[in-house]
């Protein structure tokens, strides 16, 4: 299941992020690659030991988990830090799988969705489209500045190269509550339908779907 997120980050927004973003170190993106991942990986990220990175998360990530669809998809237990990465032409990043569980000793997580947040118009570069394969079809994404994706960490896919321009994105993974995405997905619905119902005449009906939606939630969730 793909979740698109259109304009999560303001025109306002965006320009302090690319302003950021222009003026930070990078350092070659094969440093936090998995092992699985590490030859298909050409691209270059922000080095997180800056203020800058700090300042990047103030406005990206306060935004992406404070956000009302991302909260109903993912549902999420943990968040990672993220990687600002940059692609310039000739810079791509093979077909891999995200490892399943991912950070530091102390703070390990498992990878159950990957998000891709868009800091460049698709105008602004050629290629470098984001390619995914999920249950035999392959979707290629290209979305606007101020744009999230959120799809399953588990599927095969890639940046294809870019050929002239600049591809700068946030990614980020999240492990959440639900382990499975058909049923996040079935959640994602329920939640959907309750916010429909208003009314009186709705109030059975809502507190029906209400108890589904909290049942369901309290048999599959993981902590």
């Amino acid at each position: 299941m793909f979740i698109k997120i259109p304009d999560l980050l303001s025109g306002k927004q965006l320009d302090a992020v690319r302003s950021v973003l222009q003026q930070g170190s990078f350092v070659d993106g094969k440093l936090s690659a998995g092992k699985h991942a590490r030859d298909q990986k050409h691209n270059e990220e922000l080095d997180s030991n800056q203020d800058s990175y700090s300042a990047l998360n103030d406005v990206v990530m306060t935004h992406l988990v404070q956000h009302p669809l991302y909260l109903q998809a993912a549902l999420p237990a943990k968040i990672a830090a993220p990687i600002y990465a940059r692609y310039r032409a000739g810079m791509g990043y093979g077909e891999h799988i995200d490892d399943a569980l991912m950070g530091p000793a102390h703070a390990r997580y498992r990878s159950d969705i990957s998000i891709t947040i868009f800091f460049s118009n698709p105008e602004e570069y050629r290629g470098g489209e984001l390619r995914i394969s999920d249950n035999g079809e392959v979707s290629e994404i290209k979305l606007p500045a101020g744009h999230a994706i959120l799809y399953p960490s588990s599927s095969l896919h890639s940046v294809k190269a870019v050929d002239e321009g600049e591809r700068l994105v946030a990614v980020t993974w999240v492990q959440s509550h639900i382990r499975r995405a058909d049923q996040r997905e079935l959640l994602m619905q329920l939640d959907q339908s309750r916010q429909l119902l208003s009314g009186e005449a709705a109030v059975s009906a809502r507190q029906k779907i209400d108890q589904c939606y909290a049942n369901l939630f309290r048999m599959w969730a993981e902590l």
